[in-house]
Formats: C-alpha cells, sequence, structure tokens
C-alpha cells in the first residue's frame, strides 16, 4: 500500500510547487520587461559580448577549402561521370567529352521514356498506378517542360541510390554500435534533419563550385537522414526468432545481417527509399541555385521575373514528378516479393526486358523520326497566360476583399503577436525554456534546451530568432486549428475520410516553392504570405496525426463508454481526445518543424527573420553566417522537439498507454 500511496502524495504536492515556480518566473519575466525600457542589453543582447561563431566557421571553411582542394576535386570528378552520363541519356546526348571516347549516343526519346514509365506501373500489378504515372510523364511533355523535367530525373536517379547506399551502411553501423549511435548518429540526424536547408548551400557551393555535383551534394545531405532512421528502426522490430534463425543455420554475422535480417526488413526499407525521392524532389528548386537546372531553376527565373504563370507551371510540372515516383515508389513498398522462378532473364524480368527494348527501340528511330526524339513544340501547350489572365482579373474584382483581409491580419493579428515576442527579455525566455525542461524531463533536458536557446542569444541573432518564433508559432497554431478538427472528421467520417486523404496526400507530394507562387500572385510579398504559405505546408501531420490518434484508440473503450450512455460527442471529448493527444501533440510537433523549414523559403517573399539571414548569407558566399543562423533554426525545432516529445512521453505513462 506505501507503494501507491507515496507517488499520489507526490502527485498532489508537485503541482503546487510548480505551478509557484512558473508564477515566480513569469513575475520576473515582466519585471525584467519594465526593467529593459532603461536596460537595454535585457532587451537586446550587446554587441560587445556576441561570440563570433560566424567568424569561426568562416575562417575554418577558408582553411579548409585552401587545404583540401585536391579531396573536393576528386569527389566532384568521380560524382560527376554518373551524373553527366545519366544528364546524357535523359536530357542531352552523350559527348565524346562526357565519355573520353569519340562516341555520341542520343537521349533516350520521351515516347519510350513514358512507356517505360507505364511498364513500371504495370510491374507494381496496379493498372491505377500505372495510368497514374503515365499521365503524370506525358502531362510534363505535353506542357512542354520535359528538358527541364529530365535534368531533375537525374539528378534524382543518381542521388536517391547514393543516399539509400549511405542510409543502409550507416543504418546498420549504427544498429550494431548502441554508443556510436546514441553519441553520433542521433545528434547527426537531429541536425541534418532541423538545420534549414539552405544552410547546405553555402558550403558545398565553397567546396565544390556551382556545378550539379553541388546541387547532388546538398541534395544528399539532406535526404539522407530519413534512411538511417528508417534502417535502424527496421532492424529493431525484425522478429527475434528470424535472428535466431540466421544463428541457428551457421550464419557469420555479416551473412545474417545482409542475408536474413535487411532482406526481412525490405517493406519498411522501402518506404525509406520513398521518403529519400520525396524529400530529394522538394530539395531540387533550393538546389537549383547553386547549379542543378532543371524545374527549380525555372520556378526561380520565373519568380525572380515575377512571370508568376510560367512559375506556376514549372512548379507543376516537379508535383507531377513528385506524384508519379511516390506513388510507384509506394507501390514497389507494398508489392510483396515473388517467389523466385528458374529460366533466362528475359523470363525472370518480363517488365525489366519490356522497358529496355521500348526504350531502346523508340530511340532508335528517333534518329529517323525527329519527333520521336524530342517532343515537337507543335504538340506543347502552356498555360500562363491563362494564370496571368485569372490573377489580373480575380486583382481586379477582388483586390478590395484580399487587401482588407491582408491589412486586417497584419493588423489585427501578425503585428501584436510580433510586439509581444520582440518585447521579451532573453533571461526570461531562457528562465520559462529551462524551466519546462526541468519540469518535464529533468535537469538534463532543463540544460539542453536552456543551451541551445542561450546559442541563438549570445550570437547576436536574438531578435531575428524571436520574430522566426513568432511568425513559426502563428502559422502552427493556425495549421493546428484547422488541421486538428479536418482529422477528427476523418477519423470519424468515411465519406469525409476519402475527400480529406487525398488532398492531404497532394499536399505532402508538393514541393514547398510550389506554395509561394498561387499566395504571391494574391497577396503580394509579406508576413501574410509567409504565414498563407507556412500554413498550406504545414497542415498535414496536424490532419495526419489526430486521424491515426483517434483511429487508434481501442475500440473496446469507444464500446464501453457508448453502452455507458455516453453520446457521440461524449466519446470524442471524454475518451478518444484525451487518449489521443500524445499523438495529436506529435503532430503538432512535426507542423512546427515543417513551419520552420518553410520559414526558410518564405524569405524570398519579403520576412525579417533567420530565413532572411540564411538566404542573405547564401547571397554573399559567407559560410559562417549561414551555417550560424541555419543553426539557431535547427536549434528551435530541437528544442521545440524535446519539449513536444517530453510532454508527450510523460502523458502516455499517465494514461497508461505507453
Amino acid at each position: 500500500m506505501s507503494a501507491v500511496v507515496i507517488p499520489r502524495t507526490r502527485a498532489a504536492a508537485g503541482p503546487s510547487s510548480w505551478t509557484l515556480a512558473w508564477i515566480a518566473v513569469f513575475i520576473g519575466t515582466y519585471v525584467l520587461y519594465r526593467l529593459s525600457q532603461g536596460t537595454p542589453w535585457l532587451h537586446d543582447y550587446p554587441a560587445a559580448a556576441v561570440v563570433p561563431f560566424a567568424e569561426w566557421i568562416s575562417a575554418f571553411m577558408n582553411w579548409l577549402r585552401a587545404n583540401f582542394t585536391w579531396l573536393t576535386r576528386g569527389i566532384s570528378a568521380a560524382v560527376g561521370v554518373p551524373l553527366d552520363i545519366a544528364m546524357g541519356l535523359l536530357a542531352k546526348d552523350l559527348k565524346p567529352e562526357n565519355l573520353g571516347v569519340a562516341l555520341s549516343i542520343p537521349k533516350l526519346s520521351w515516347v519510350g521514356v513514358i512507356a517505360a514509365v507505364g511498364i513500371a506501373g504495370l510491374a507494381t500489378g496496379r493498372r491505377g498506378i500505372a495510368l497514374l504515372a503515365t499521365a503524370c510523364f506525358l502531362y510534363i511533355a505535353v506542357f512542354g517542360q520535359w528538358q527541364s523535367a529530365m535534368l531533375t530525373l537525374a539528378l534524382i536517379v543518381i542521388c536517391v541510390p547514393l543516399c539509400v547506399i549511405t542510409g543502409v551502411l550507416v543504418g546498420v553501423w549504427a544498429h550494431r554500435s548502441p554508443r556510436f549511435k546514441r553519441a553520433v548518429v542521433l545528434p547527426a540526424l537531429d541536425l541534418m534533419q532541423t538545420v534549414p536547408t539552405f544552410a547546405y548551400l553555402v558550403p558545398m557551393l565553397l567546396l565544390f563550385g556551382n556545378n550539379p555535383v553541388s546541387a547532388l551534394m546538398a541534395t544528399g545531405i539532406y535526404a539522407v537522414p530519413p534512411m538511417v532512421r528508417v534502417v535502424m528502426l527496421a532492424l529493431e522490430r525484425v522478429p527475434h526468432e528470424i535472428d535466431e534463425f540466421g544463428t541457428m543455420v551457421g550464419c557469420s554475422r555479416r551473412q545474417k545481417m545482409w542475408r536474413v535480417l535487411l532482406p526481412s526488413a525490405r517493406p519498411m526499407l522501402m518506404v525509406g527509399v520513398n521518403q529519400v525521392i520525396m524529400l530529394a524532389l522538394n530539395m531540387v528548386i533550393i538546389s537549383s541555385m547553386i547549379g542543378a537546372g532543371g524545374l527549380g531553376y525555372d520556378v526561380l527565373l520565373a519568380l525572380r521575373a515575377l512571370k508568376l504563370g510560367a512559375a506556376l507551371e514549372a512548379g507543376l510540372a516537379i508535383v507531377a514528378l513528385a506524384i508519379a515516383l511516390d506513388r510507384l515508389s509506394q507501390a514497389i513498398a507494398e508489392r510483396r516479393p515473388s517467389a523466385f522462378r528458374p529460366g533466362p532473364f528475359w523470363q525472370r524480368h518480363p517488365h525489366v526486358c519490356a522497358a529496355l527494348v521500348v526504350l531502346l527501340g523508340t530511340t532508335a528511330l528517333g534518329q529517323l523520326w525527329p519527333a520521336l526524339a524530342e517532343i515537337p513544340k507543335s504538340m506543347t501547350i502552356t498555360t500562363a497566360p491563362m494564370w496571368k489572365e485569372l490573377v489580373d482579373w480575380i486583382t481586379q474584382n477582388f483586390f478590395d476583399v484580399i487587401e482588407t483581409f491582408r491589412t486586417w491580419v497584419l493588423l489585427n493579428l501578425l503585428n501584436p503577436v510580433k510586439q509581444f515576442f520582440l518585447a521579451l527579455p532573453w533571461p526570461g525566455v531562457l528562465a520559462m525554456v529551462g524551466l519546462a525542461g526541468l519540469q518535464l524531463g529533468g535537469m538534463r533536458l532543463a540544460l539542453l534546451v536552456a543551451t541551445l536557446t542561450l546559442f541563438c542569444v549570445v550570437t547576436g541573432l536574438w531578435e531575428k530568432t524571436m520574430t522566426t518564433v513568432y511568425l513559426c508559432g502563428v502559422s502552427s497554431v493556425i495549421a493546428a486549428m484547422i488541421g486538428i478538427p479536418l482529422g477528427i472528421l476523418a477519423a470519424r467520417s468515411e465519406r469525409a475520410n476519402r475527400i480529406i486523404q487525398p488532398l492531404i496526400d497532394t499536399l505532402q507530394t508538393m514541393p514547398s516553392f510550389v506554395f509561394i507562387i498561387p499566395v504571391v500572385m494574391l497577396f503580394r510579398v509579406g508576413d501574410v504570405t509567409a504565414m498563407i504559405a507556412v500554413v498550406s505546408f504545414a497542415i498535414a501531420p496536424a490532419v495526419r496525426y489526430t486521424y491515426h490518434g483517434i483511429k487508434g484508440v481501442a475500440p473496446a473503450l469507444v464500446e464501453a463508454a457508448l453502452v455507458s450512455g455516453c453520446t457521440r460527442r461524449q466519446v470524442l471529448w471524454r475518451v478518444q481526445l484525451p487518449l489521443a493527444l500524445p499523438e495529436i501533440m506529435l503532430g503538432i510537433n512535426q507542423t512546427i518543424l515543417l513551419a520552420l523549414s518553410m520559414l526558410i523559403i518564405t524569405a524570398m517573399v519579403g520576412t525579417r527573420d533567420l530565413g532572411q539571414e540564411v538566404f542573405i548569407a547564401l547571397a554573399k558566399a559567407d559560410s559562417g553566417r549561414g551555417l550560424v543562423a541555419g543553426l539557431a533554426v535547427a536549434f528551435i525545432g530541437i528544442v521545440t522537439d524535446r519539449l513536444i516529445g517530453a510532454w508527450s512521453a510523460r502523458t502516455k505513462r499517465r494514461l497508461g498507454i505507453d
């Protein structure tokens, strides 16, 4: 009995002491706010005390470039060979200088590529996937985006295998060495997934130059972490019986890993491959800034010239490519491995042979009939003028409504919240973050979140950090206010789910840059435009996690509540939502992380936060400035992730569902 009474006594005393601590911190923060009007350093960290991390990083990068040029040149040359071959086969003829021999190979026929994509869809056993993938590639061709799309696809074709191989090797190493996993892999993955993508570009530009190899390296850094995480998780979830079976049949440690455990984890590994493909596609526009070319470069050029119709058309081509690759990779991941069939290669792999025959045949015929080699311009159409006319019509007829909405949101929501966050004294914020970490996870978590927050202070980026927090916070709250009800509706209504899920799938396959284009068309540049784009991009996790959280509640509990006389509304509010709350909070956590990643891109439309700092650093090729600002954004994400994760774990233990 004592084991039961003692925890209850502590639980009763705990909230009182924590409440007093929070009251003291709030009062102290208010006092600091009042004092900051006469003591500026409480509000603005003194410039004389700023730690020059940016200068140190820039000096290190310059030393690295000066002393290891031979290494970066060698890597660039090695990676450039397969990349040149892929670009030559898909987008431009392979010339003698590409291969080092007197040989010129024509690029693959556009008709053959589309047919091969359709055959790949048929190989998954789903005609719908084949039709969808074929339609997406046909759309790209008909709308005149084929050349740029093939440059983008060439980058994906080389980048994805490199990321998958790297992810598998690192994941296997981490699985075999838990100490290496905790000390190196997990912290590195956290940084790689939270540091803004723009921050990768500056060091890649300095080390490898302005070329497709730099773009590929930056894309790989961004896309490889999900594969590492999936490999580690997949190996942990392999049934223990399979592991023992490998030992019983006499496999060595290496044989058991590569011939037993990894093949058993194939379905989950294919999910990781799908994530790598989608993240690589999401990076193509950003990496085009340092030489990737392709559809991303077309979007950037059109945005810079304010040709919004052309930008939207190229952006939709990226969406079409993303949808096709996403659906194909998902179908391959869900397909069960077929049993081994004896016989020649063409009998065992009929779809592969059919695709090769079509590709080679149409490419050869293209030398006689040019329309097969390259789609004639007479067969292409463009909707750019239509989009421009549509925007002009909306602007002429609804300008007052749009401007009234934009002004109201700016004056009544964004500006007051922004002023509140900028007025907060940094010692008070540091104390609140540290106290939250102490309450939720103990001293270790408190020290971690306080140290990461202090980094944003001592680097002289406090004002931009608070601007980032304000815009990310407002956008995340709005996304949660829209996404959570949609997730609840989808979970409780199958008819609504059939509408909501395809919309969420579409939003998740659209690259982040695409969200900016229509918003800029209507709302011009500024914080309102950034907020709407961020909400559109970040809403998907709020919907998905809420849906899965509600669906994950045990049916027996729901039935028990109904038998007890609860109405459907009472079941929702008193049973399903409390039990699904940890999953819902994890969804909000993911929403915040997506919002942070999107804020770097919205710096292009006039925001003045850490994203703008990274963007300026890229323009000036200032690696130190860009990485420090990128780390500040990453630390905001890590602090949020750790606090929400600790709260979620604590709530699960309290509810007895962990």
